[in-house]
């Protein structure tokens, strides 16, 4: 097994979760963009022939999900903790963990949102749907039922690194070294 390189204090299970979540949001975007490219993941002949603003959205929205997913990471890494060296303005800052768990929480929120609204509209029939196969129906699911799983270990990851921050004033870390007093 690979070394994973998330801090020395993270518990195993976090790690593991927060490597999940983009793995988990792959399938979806992978979808969307086999969808892009004309494959028959649909019957309807119209969804295949998008326009050049429909796929640079469908593609934007594959590109940003994936980012997304990737901040978790953030949550067991010494970036998340530290901010990179290289950005600018608050390159070698340390990470409010309040604010970082707050937005790792609004996530969380606008992912069960998104999956309630989801689940709504499908149940009420809203929307046109999208014409397809039993086998493409199949590949729809197994490509977007992971993402239900996608707030579980974000809050779970967001959790733990609340738990592990909470009493962070004590530790430092950034390249092996504390941090000085102006980061704070």
């Amino acid at each position: 097994m690979t070394k994973q390189k998330a801090l020395p204090d993270v518990p195993r299970w976090a790690v593991l979760a927060a490597h999940a979540v983009p793995l988990i949001v792959l399938p979806s975007g992978l979808w969307r963009l086999a969808l892009v490219a004309g494959l028959p993941v649909t019957q309807d002949a119209e969804l295949g022939t998008m326009g050049l603003g429909e796929s640079v959205y469908v593609v934007s929205l594959s590109v940003v999900s994936e980012l997304l997913a990737f901040l978790t990471l953030g949550l067991v890494r010494s970036w998340g903790e530290v901010f990179p060296r290289w950005m600018p303005f608050l390159g070698g800052r340390r990470v409010n963990a309040t604010a970082a768990t707050t937005a790792a929480f609004a996530g969380v929120a606008g992912l069960c949102a998104l999956a309630g609204w989801g689940a709504y509209a499908s149940y009420a029939d809203l929307g046109p749907g999208i014409p397809a196969t039993p086998a493409q129906d199949a590949l729809l699911i197994t490509c977007y039922t992971p993402l239900l799983a996608w707030p579980v270990l974000l809050a779970a990851v967001a959790v733990a690194y609340h738990r592990r921050r909470r009493g962070a004033g004590r530790r430092q870390y950034g390249a092996g070294r504390p941090c000085a007093p102006s980061c704070v």
